[in-house]
């Protein structure tokens, strides 16, 4: 057993016992741990808010051999992103990057990469919850979604499931942009005759495409403001696809399609 310290985001939290809670915890230098944390559901305890869902914190864990719960001896709050319980749309992207971290990862996988761009989309709803960009209401949607669709790219990316754009995952030939489909289980592009016997398979626009190939390469500026019909699209892609490579279909779903998100 060894004390190790980290950086983490709570993506998880419940109750063990009268006293103590276990929380699942998404790290910078070990991944995805769950780890108990005595006392933790007293009044007066030591952890304050730091185990409160999607804090950032600083952590001390006790590390324990495999197949038992790490222990959780500090926690001290970095940021606790307020601005995400004051808009709605924010606050179920958020629920949702906790949903893929918690349900679609693998415990001790660090991937740095993936805790950074979960840090950027947090800090980046909470400042447009507080009203710091200075958008209306529709703007402030549009920019939510990008950046969400922005963190689910990577996500696939860093787990080894960036979809294919260019070339047709049937037949290997050249993508026609203006004329071709998606396809979750081909993990990409297909071309009008390899999607016919795919049924997973959908009509995607160019624009869509163009949009889904800047997101990992171009800042997200170049298109802070999709257009509606292109959020729609994109969050087909991605819903479809996380569904499919899950084997079942993430529960905040639901309220990013109400919310066109």
């Amino acid at each position: 057993m060894s004390l190790e310290k980290t950086e983490s985001l709570v993506l998880r939290t419940v109750d063990w016992s009268e006293t103590s809670r276990i929380s699942t915890l998404w790290t910078r230098d070990f991944g995805k741990v769950r780890a108990l944390a005595k006392g933790g559901r007293r009044l007066k305890s030591s952890f304050e808010n730091a185990l409160d869902l999607l804090t950032y914190c600083s952590i001390v864990l006790l590390r324990k051999t495999s197949g038992t719960l790490d222990l959780l001896t500090e926690a001290q709050v970095l940021d606790g992103f307020s601005g995400l319980r004051k808009d709605l749309n924010a606050l179920h992207a958020s629920y949702y990057l906790a949903e893929l971290l918690s349900d679609w990862t693998e415990d001790y996988d660090p991937n740095p990469v993936i805790f950074d761009q979960a840090l950027v989309a947090l800090k980046t709803w909470s400042d447009l919850g507080d009203g710091k960009s200075g958008l209306d209401q529709e703007e402030r949607r549009a920019w939510i979604s990008l950046v969400l669709f922005r963190f689910e790219f990577i996500l696939l990316s860093e787990l080894g499931f960036r979809p294919e754009l260019k070339m047709c995952t049937g037949c290997s030939e050249v993508a026609d942009v203006s004329n071709c489909a998606f396809s979750p289980a081909g993990g990409g592009v297909k071309c009008p005759t390899c999607s016919v016997a795919d049924r997973t398979s959908f009509k995607i626009s160019s624009e869509s495409l163009g949009i889904l190939g800047s997101l990992g390469s171009e800042t997200l500026e170049t298109h802070k403001i999709i257009p509606l019909q292109q959020r729609k699209e994109l969050r087909k892609i991605f819903g479809r696809y996380v569904t499919y490579l899950m084997g079942r279909r993430p529960k905040l779903l639901t309220y990013l399609e109400a919310g066109c998100i």
